[in-house]
């Protein structure tokens, strides 16, 4: 506590990192505290254990941050590890994934709704998805590459199930039940429609259900619909259709034998190719679109963490995002419960000092709302206040004016820096998580004095010279062709979309704008830059011109012009006659680059 009595950040001591996963569960933990108290431990450094996928051992794959992960315990076995804590005066720093979440599974309702809906879903702006990408094929689409194969010998080997499940289409694809566009399955239940109008008279209940329900699917909104008013409606009658088609198949014979006949020929036949006709056109009108794992290098259509497909990017930049997916991490905070913050990855994220300031400023609030109700709780006979909120969101804003290094709560990032970089001023944590101090006590077990000796044995078994900043191009190089071909590809497409602005850039083809981006990339000193609309940090500068002009001096039949017209998008070097839509434009292609 201050002098006023308001909570001061807890500054950890000593440290003790704990893995959480079904091995070892909030009862365990609360096993060990006894020890780690006596060991001298002030804070647990909590792996994250919010909702993640089934079976995780790392908590990295989170499915659902507003939910504890019952595979590591209930609520109840939470809040005895939290007593304990609080009973031992210890702390607790969680680490938290804020960049993406996993994909992989059924487990995710965001991403699940994302391609049953597409566009319209209201998880649309929650992933960093490419609605209009450069393949036309993928419009309105999301890229799933799932597939071991390429995707007709799959779907001709019957590895693709529809199935009918509680009034919903879905497909089966290996161990993964994807969500049918429910405007689609009007094709399903369309199929041999006049066989059924044959058998039961034309009035027949049923019938006249099935056909009202294929009406009504027929006039839902559009799945690429954004008016808000449609998408309520979009929402709402899609589950009133589904629950209607689930009472019908139940309670009428007819209908449910006619359904699951459909249903076993859209499936196909094996050796029968044209047998899957019927599924193939199915599965092209819906959101997803299923292809062979190898395709995500070149053609993925939203952000993922590195090249890994099942985890998908988070628009954290996005403020109805970020409340969404700290709900429950901000309630631990305000509760006590959370005494501080380890951020994964940050590097990963659209605007990281945006984001750190955002956070700070809710656990201030959340952590100052708390002790506002505690001490309100403590004046029994006053009435009650008007919320404290507006007052302590002031409080804050004039303590940032005033010290814009405020850091009021305990937060840390895993930011990786390379050997002369420094943590971005403007970043309001408190330091990275270790890496730097691990550097130099490794070097303690290394004699360098055999450096030499080694690298003689290394160049012997390679039977080759190498030097290391050679080395260290080529493997940036060659993970952008193997691995990240799809996101220089889309970093092309939109320099291009850039150039053809200006009559003295207009002529650089796309090729040669991939290349340069693929080359100035790989010539870049640090991980990445923080240039935004609010300008360009001379550190950030001097890292462009110097990775520019390494890659013009690596690539002299290149045009000297266009790794100049590229340094000046990245360094936000405006043309005179820039109006504000073109200069937030390039502000947006250097803040993805």
């Amino acid at each position: 506590m201050d002098a006023e009595g308001l909570p001061l950040p807890r500054i950890p001591v000593s440290t003790y990192r704990l893995q959480f996963n079904r091995r070892f569960t909030f009862s365990d933990a609360t096993k060990v505290l006894p020890y780690l108290d006596e060991l001298g431990i002030s804070d647990i450094y909590a792996s994250p254990y919010f909702k993640a996928r089934k079976g995780t051992i790392v908590g990295y794959d989170i499915v659902d941050p507003a939910r504890l992960n019952p595979e590591i315990g209930t609520e109840a076995a939470y809040n005895r590890l939290i007593r304990e804590l609080q009973k031992r005066k210890m702390g607790q720093i969680l680490d938290i994934v804020p960049n993406h979440m996993y994909v992989g599974s059924e487990d995710n309702a965001w991403w699940l709704d994302v391609l049953e809906n597409g566009p319209s879903s209201p998880y649309a702006l929650f992933f960093d998805i490419d609605w209009n990408p450069v393949k036309r094929e993928l419009k309105n689409k999301v890229l799933t590459p799932v597939l071991g194969e390429q995707y007709g010998t799959v779907l001709e080997r019957q590895e693709l199930k529809l199935i009918f499940e509680k009034g919903a289409f879905f497909l089966y694809c290996y161990d993964r039940k994807l969500p049918m566009l429910p405007e689609t399955y009007v094709d399903i239940l369309k199929h041999r429609i006049e066989k059924l109008e044959t058998l039961l008279p034309i009035d027949d209940p049923s019938l006249v259900k099935l056909l009202s329900i294929m009406t009504a699917l027929s006039c839902l909104p559009s799945y690429t619909e954004r008016e808000q008013s449609k998408l309520a409606e979009r929402i709402r009658e899609k589950e009133i259709i589904k629950k209607r088609l689930y009472k019908l198949h139940k309670e009428s014979r007819a209908i449910r034998d006619f359904i699951d006949e459909n249903v076993r020929i859209f499936n196909g036949t094996k050796k029968e190719p044209h047998s899957f006709d019927l599924l193939n056109d199915l599965l092209g009108k819906q959101v997803w679109r299923l292809s062979y794992w190898r395709v995500a290098a070149e053609e993925i259509n939203y952000r993922r963490f590195f090249d890994i497909n099942s985890l998908a990017a988070i628009r954290m930049e996005d403020p109805v995002v970020f409340k969404k997916a700290h709900e429950l991490v901000l309630k631990l905070i305000g509760e006590g419960k959370v005494t501080g913050l380890r951020v994964d990855h940050p590097d990963g994220l659209y605007d990281p000092s945006e984001y750190f300031k955002r956070l700070q400023r809710e656990c201030f609030l959340r952590v100052r709302l708390a002790h506002a109700q505690r001490v309100q709780g403590k004046k029994s006979n006053t009435p009650v206040e008007a919320s404290p909120e507006p007052e302590i969101l002031r409080q804050y804003a004039e303590m940032v004016a005033s010290d814009p290094q405020f850091k009021p709560f305990y937060v840390v990032g895993e930011k990786i820096l390379s050997k002369d970089e420094k943590l971005p001023e403007d970043w309001p944590i408190f330091s990275t998580v270790g890496y730097v101090f691990l550097n130099p006590l490794n070097g303690i077990f290394v004699d360098t004095a055999n450096g030499k000796v080694f690298d003689k044995i290394y160049e012997r078994f390679i039977r080759s010279k190498m030097d290391y900043q050679d080395l260290v191009y080529e493997k940036k190089r060659l993970i952008m062709i193997v691995a990240m071909s799809g996101e220089i590809n889309r970093l092309a497409h939109y320099l291009n979309h850039l150039s053809e602005k200006n009559r003295h850039t207009r002529d650089f083809t796309l090729n040669s704008l991939r290349t340069t981006i693929t080359e100035v990339i790989a010539c870049f000193p640090v991980y990445r830059t923080y240039i935004t609309r609010a300008g360009v940090h001379e550190r950030d500068r001097c890292y462009v011109e110097q990775a520019a002009s390494k890659a013009k001096r690596k690539n002299p039949a290149l045009c000297e012009s266009i790794f100049d017209f590229l340094k000046n998008v990245l360094l936000l070097n405006y043309p005179d006659d820039f109006g504000e839509t073109d200069k937030m434009e390039w502000v947006d292609f250097v803040m993805r680059f």
